[in-house]
């Protein structure tokens, strides 16, 4: 007969930490495991406050709009402290394993808008790569050992953007690829950079010049390139000084371009000067929805054409001619495209007709981070820390509104059945009791 062996609570518990990051879905980069901000984890809470659904919260030694990134049983974030901008590792279970200085040299833009530890940091969960306003980029294992580090201003030319780089490099296979698209503030024509490095060096594999007619502000770009990888089809996609680009990913060709976005020669509508984009395209099998800023046009085009689009009806599924996202970048999910606007409106719309389903208000502030969706609900977070929670689908339903209380304009992220919330005081685990 054998007797029953008594085990100790804590390796119970670790025993079940490893279990759960071993069946999680990792969420690898700002957007999420398929770069479009969806999850396909279950029994997600939608309902949390600070006396409820709360696993942890880990105080920041300060300020940042880095969405984090989770791979099993560790997460990592961007940050700054005091003076250095920093790459933090946090375990899953809310304790920190260690810290690396990147670089230094913070500074806040636009009344505390921002700073430079606003690009995310992504990884391939064997290496993590950090990036911040700065150019200071690094590659550092699951230890914290330093694989490479550089400035990018060095590698490809000085930046001049008003409010500091905050643009996050897309990872795929072997390669880093980055789109900095900044000017002088007054030349007629901007020859930007778009580019891909090597993920285990930092070495240049290709650079193009990114040459549009933007100028004034319109030079800067505050988003983020994105990835097309659906059906068998993968390419890149730029946004900023008044075009979409889509660009080969072996050696940086052009494949198609979308103008129109702040037209130059339309008698009817007047060109916007400031215009500069910070919301990212967002894309899904055989669409890419094209946002633009300040209540402009919404886009969605094919993604299979060639050439310049502009013009191309074929090409182009719908245009909508305002209502734009000014920040926050739009989400598709099952033939629905959300648009979540800057004071917290929530549009959705047939993907395939453009058709508008609905409008309706959510929480009544400022909107920085992009929506995700998981387990059958969209989640909008607002500025002020409010996080609201609409049932997905062709009629509004809000399911819950969750407050913080706290300043964020990170991205939520999903893994280990939890949502990680990053503020600019603190990172909150969000799982069900």
């Amino acid at each position: 007969m054998q007797t029953a062996r008594l085990v100790a609570p804590s390796l119970c518990l670790s025993v079940l930490i490893a279990s759960s990051a071993a069946r999680a879905e990792n969420w690898p980069s700002w957007r999420g495991p398929t770069s479009n901000g969806i999850s396909t984890e279950k029994n997600v809470p939608t309902q949390w406050g600070r006396d409820q659904n709360i696993a942890w919260r880990l105080p920041l030694p300060g300020q940042a709009g880095a969405t984090p990134v989770v791979w099993n049983d560790r997460i990592f974030l961007t940050s700054v402290d005091g003076g250095e901008l920093v790459l933090i590792c946090v375990g899953i279970d809310g304790k920190e394993q260690w810290k690396r200085k990147v670089g230094s040299g913070d500074r806040k833009v636009r009344d505390d808008e921002g700073n430079m530890a606003s690009p995310s940091p992504c990884t391939d969960g064997k290496h993590v790569w950090a990036t911040f306003g700065t150019g200071d980029v690094a590659c550092f294992d699951f230890d914290g050992k330093q694989v490479w580090r550089q400035n990018l201003q060095d590698q490809f030319g000085r930046f001049n953007i008003q409010f500091g780089m905050a643009s996050t490099p897309v990872l795929d296979g072997d390669r880093l690829y980055l789109q900095m698209i900044h000017g002088e503030g007054s030349a007629k024509t901007t020859e930007a950079t778009v580019a891909a490095i090597d993920k285990r060096t930092g070495k240049e594999v290709w650079r193009q010049k990114r040459v549009t007619g933007a100028y004034d502000e319109n030079e800067h770009s505050y988003a983020s390139p994105m990835l097309y990888d659906f059906g068998g089809t993968k390419f890149l996609i730029t946004h900023g000084a008044d075009y979409t680009i889509a660009y080969d990913l072996e050696q940086g060709r052009e494949l198609w371009r979308l103008g129109g976005l702040n037209p130059h020669d339309d008698p009817k509508r007047r060109y916007h000067n400031t215009l500069r984009f910070v919301a990212s395209p967002a894309a899904a099998a055989g669409i890419v929805v094209v946002p633009t800023a300040k209540n402009g046009p919404v886009f969605a085009v094919r993604p299979d054409y060639k050439g310049d689009i502009t013009a191309v009806d074929a090409a182009q599924l719908w245009m909508r001619p305002a209502n734009t996202p000014d920040v926050p970048s739009p989400l598709i999910h099952d033939g629905l495209v959300y648009l979540c606007r800057e004071n917290g409106n929530l549009l959705c719309v047939d993907a395939t007709t453009g058709q508008e389903l609905y409008e309706q208000r959510t929480e009544t502030d400022r909107h920085r981070a992009s929506p995700i969706y998981a387990d059958g609900h969209v989640y909008l977070t607002a500025r002020k820390g409010t996080v609201t929670v609409v049932k997905a689908g062709r009629k509004f339903e809000a399911v819950a509104s969750n407050v913080l209380d706290e300043t964020t304009t990170a991205s939520p992220v999903v893994s280990n059945g939890t949502i990680y919330i990053r503020t600019f005081d603190a990172l909150w685990a969000i799982k069900q009791r």
